[in-house]
């Protein structure tokens, strides 16, 4: 069989950055390099999803056996204009037709690479998250090989008239989770092919807590939360939550907590809260293992990687009840507990550090549960399979 070309299109691209959705694209990139096909990644300047500056080179470079070609980005439109329709958005009104575009294309354009990929010869092209410009408005210079990884959350973009054509125009969908893709299918229309391929997790050689605790000075017993310390995951809440379990239940455990964005002012001098700001690969699974418990307190997920790295340390979750993706985990895996409000947060917090030895009983499935279905190989093989269906499709 000859060598299958794939391009993979994501707003950004790297080692360092942070954004579940460009993980599991940069990851997936590498996999199907490593398995024999030629791989190229189409993606802008940028390494911010706040700004968009065009920050790194245009061109092309090489990540390993992936290409990796830069296109910079068109800035002409104003992200005043589109913050106050972001505003209108989020405040529930109906948008028409002409400010959904000036959503779309508020923050960031990509005109060149869509001219790269009208004249693409690639066997498939994948396309994630579907928020993106670059998906948007790229997947129809190549619907009939494209490949859309959605992402998609519960939240108002996703009910825009824009989206409602995407996947059903498309040659397949790769969801990350059945409630993801449940969601998509009350959206619009899945197109031909949809696959609930999950995501992959790599699984560490081994978990070294001590050795976690010792470089970063952390002696007591902690919960913690890693990931983007944003309102829309839910940070903001599961700090004021930990701030007062601490103060009214006299709370033992203090909370550590790493990732993307500063902490508000208030809480970085806060009793009990541990910020360790980026904290370098090597050090994450460590920091996973150290933990007596992990919270994800994120409504807005289509996979949740740190769900499955937490159990993969041994380490028992608890999880927001109201996010339809973390409770399909926690309920599928049998190893975590859900809360519905502050008040079971709080409550749930104290048991765990009271009884870390059966909350550590309590998370003893999570390792064979992110074994048996979030393993790469496990996960490129559904990717595969579904890919090398596009490909059949298009030279029947």
């Amino acid at each position: 069989m000859a060598e299958r070309s794939v391009a993979f299109v994501t707003p950004r691209y790297g080692a360092g950055v942070i954004g579940g959705s460009e993980a599991v694209m940069r990851e997936a990139a590498h996999g199907f390099a490593d398995r024999g096909f030629d791989v190229e990644v189409l993606t802008t300047c940028a390494s911010s999803h706040y700004t968009w500056a065009n920050e790194l080179p245009a061109g092309t470079t090489h990540d390993g056996l992936v290409r990796v070609h830069r296109f910079p980005i068109d800035h002409a439109p104003s992200l005043d204009a589109w913050a106050k329709v972001d505003l209108r958005l989020h405040q529930g009104e109906r948008l028409g037709p002409d400010d959904e575009l000036r959503w779309a294309s508020g923050r960031f354009r990509v005109p060149a690479l869509y001219h790269h990929l009208l004249g693409s010869t690639h066997d498939a092209v994948v396309f994630s998250p579907y928020l993106a410009w670059t998906t948007v408005a790229c997947v129809p210079a190549v619907a009939d090989r494209a490949i859309v990884m959605p992402c998609f959350h519960d939240e108002d973009a996703a009910r825009l008239g824009l989206f409602r054509g995407l996947l059903g125009g498309s040659a397949a969908a790769w969801f990350l989770s059945e409630p993801e893709r449940d969601l998509a299918a009350s959206l619009g229309p899945l197109g031909p092919r949809p696959s609930v391929t999950g995501a992959g997790v790599h699984v560490p050689d081994g978990h070294d807590p001590q050795r976690f605790r010792s470089r970063y000075g952390v002696s007591r017993p902690f919960a913690l939360y890693a990931g983007r310390r944003e309102l829309l995951k839910g940070w903001d809440r599961l700090a004021d939550t930990f701030l007062a379990a601490r103060a009214y239940l006299d709370l033992d455990l203090d909370l550590v907590t790493f990732g993307a964005n500063d902490l508000r002012e208030d809480l970085r001098e806060a009793p009990g809260i541990i910020d360790l700001g980026a904290l370098p690969d090597e050090d994450v699974a460590d920091a996973f293992a150290a933990a007596t418990v992990y919270v994800q307190p994120s409504r807005n997920e289509s996979f949740s990687r740190t769900l499955m790295e937490a159990w993969l340390a041994g380490t028992p979750v608890l999880a927001d009840g109201g996010g339809a993706v973390v409770a399909w985990h926690v309920r599928r895996s049998r190893a975590g507990l859900l809360y519905g409000d502050d008040h079971e947060l709080a409550r749930a917090l104290q048991l765990v550090a009271s009884q870390p030895e059966a909350a550590r009983r309590l998370a003893a499935p999570g390792r064979a549960y992110v074994l048996e279905h979030y393993r790469w190989g496990v996960v490129l093989d559904r990717m595969e399979a579904s890919l090398l269906d596009v490909c059949r499709g298009q030279a029947s």
